[in-house]
């Protein structure tokens, strides 16, 4: 309500902006029919804090992951983050502040892992700091590729050479080969 008499009730804030409002409120007391100077105070009321979702990532093991740049679209005051990761075997620690660290990225299993990041913001504005909601992304580390060594052929002039199939212990993906033939007159 933009104006009133009396006492300002209690009420519950609102703010479905991305900044903080500010509502400017002047009371004038009058006693006997005698205006009085007017009197003001604010109500600052911030935005629910909130972060931009990271997208997922896939990488293989041992590949540098560079620092994760969180954002907002907050503006007006400060927005800081907390983050957790659920699976540190990948290389990085269970939990931080601020932006996701670089860091190398590990699996030393045979078949793809994935750390799930949970992104918490807080906005701060006027000594205040209120809590948003959660975002999280995926961090998917594939495993060394690995191909297991075909058996070696002996052969006559003129013998059929058996096909040379391919085999991983990796799982939970899809291994492709290539291949390469260091003396093309044998008939490869």
């Amino acid at each position: 309500d933009p104006t009133g008499t009396g006492d300002i009730p209690a009420f519950t804030a609102v703010n479905t902006s991305t900044a903080p409002v500010i509502a400017t409120i002047t009371a004038v007391a009058t006693p006997n029919n005698c205006p009085g100077p007017p009197q003001s105070t604010t109500i600052t009321v911030n935005p629910t804090a909130q972060v931009n979702d990271s997208p997922d990532l896939t990488v293989c093991h041992n590949q540098n992951i560079p620092v994760t740049l969180f954002s907002t679209l907050n503006t007006g005051g400060s927005t800081s983050y907390t983050w957790t990761n659920d699976n540190t075997t990948v290389g990085l620690t269970a939990a931080g502040t601020g932006n996701l660290p670089a860091f190398t990225a590990l699996n030393t299993t045979t078949l793809p892992v994935t750390a799930t990041i949970t992104v918490t913001p807080a906005f701060t504005n006027a000594a205040v700091t209120c809590p948003g909601p959660s975002q999280t992304f995926t961090i998917t580390i594939n495993p060394t590729a690995q191909a297991d060594d075909p058996a070696d052929q002996a052969l006559c002039n003129g013998d059929p050479v058996a096909a040379v199939n391919f085999t991983t212990a990796n799982t939970g993906g899809t291994t492709s080969y290539t291949w390469t033939n260091s003396n093309p007159t044998v008939g490869l």
